[in-house]
């Protein structure tokens, strides 16, 4: 673990590889996120970790080490509700980025026309105990219906062992829904296991639900190669794949006593995707039609 004078972590690789596979033109990470710099975008008083500066342009960097040509930058758990990091790393793109904000649920029609404006195309609901403290759902359907009119949808991260009680919820949402890491499933019991076979009834659910199919780091205790991993999603891209996308969760919150390496990650992408029409929609088409539509 690496930590700066202030007590600050660094969950990701300075050293990241370079990966063997080459995304396909206009590849989209549609999963990351950036810390700061700190001293212009302080954390929430309420933030459960204290990472290191992870700035627009080391983002940026590691994007084109990567051959990706865009990014979606998720409002980090770091920054509570105050958006500002974000836009400001959406700002920094040169129209290379748009965004998920996280937002109280007294936001002003016109905050969130402000939000529009700056480059965000959708609104994020954490249900991790660990990193919020309240998810208030009624709160957030009022929210979910006052962003129809902007085109969002709504991201929501959850574990699996809440995915029952989370369907009511789910299916009263009036927008496009997008799952974070799929519900973090136990991937160790296959593609056919308990936690998948539910997530699947999910998403059968309704036709507008779209899964991150990410982070093979967080979710496959056995780490590299990650084939626990690949057995079980493989088969989910398969069968929805008009409806995955993928990113590369940098800097990797909480991540800091499991650094993965980014171009290894990257090249787990031709073993879940495993043709060129998969990989395009997975990594281009999927993404520019959710967040580029406009």
């Amino acid at each position: 673990m690496s930590t700066d004078e202030q007590g600050r972590v660094r969950s990701w690789t300075l050293t990241p590889s370079k990966p063997a596979f080459v995304p396909p033109p206009g590849a989209v990470d549609a999963h990351c996120h950036v810390f700061g710099p700190a001293a212009d975008f302080p954390f929430s008083a309420k933030a459960k970790y204290q990472p290191q500066d992870a700035t627009p342009e080391m983002l940026f960097a590691l994007r084109d080490r990567l051959g990706f040509a865009r990014n979606v930058i998720v409002q980090a758990s770091c920054h509570g509700t105050d958006n500002a990091a974000t836009l400001n790393g959406i700002a920094k793109s040169n129209a290379l980025a748009r965004g998920v904000a996280v937002a109280d649920p007294a936001i002003s029609d016109e905050e969130l026309d402000a939000l529009h404006a700056g480059g965000i195309r959708g609104i994020r609901f954490n249900f991790l105990k660990r990193l919020v403290d309240d998810a208030p759902k009624d709160k957030f359907l009022e929210v979910a219906q006052r962003i129809r009119r902007l085109g969002w949808h709504v991201v929501i991260y959850f574990e699996a062992d809440i995915l029952d009680e989370m369907k009511p919820f789910i299916a009263a949402l009036p927008v496009p829904v997008v799952i974070d890491h799929m519900g973090r499933p136990d991937v160790t019991q296959g593609p056919d296991g308990a936690d998948m076979t539910a997530f699947r009834a999910l998403l059968d659910s309704r036709d507008d639900i779209w899964v991150k199919v990410t982070c093979p780091d967080r979710l496959d205790p056995k780490g590299e190669p990650y084939d626990d991993f690949v057995a079980a999603v493989r088969p989910l891209v398969e069968a929805y794949p008009d409806r995955v996308l993928w990113g590369t969760d940098w800097p990797h919150p909480n991540m800091e006593t499991r650094i993965p390496d980014d171009g290894g990650l990257v090249d787990v992408i031709p073993r879940i995707a495993v043709t060129e029409e998969l990989q395009r929609k997975l990594l281009v088409d999927n993404p520019m039609r959710l967040y580029w539509s406009d």
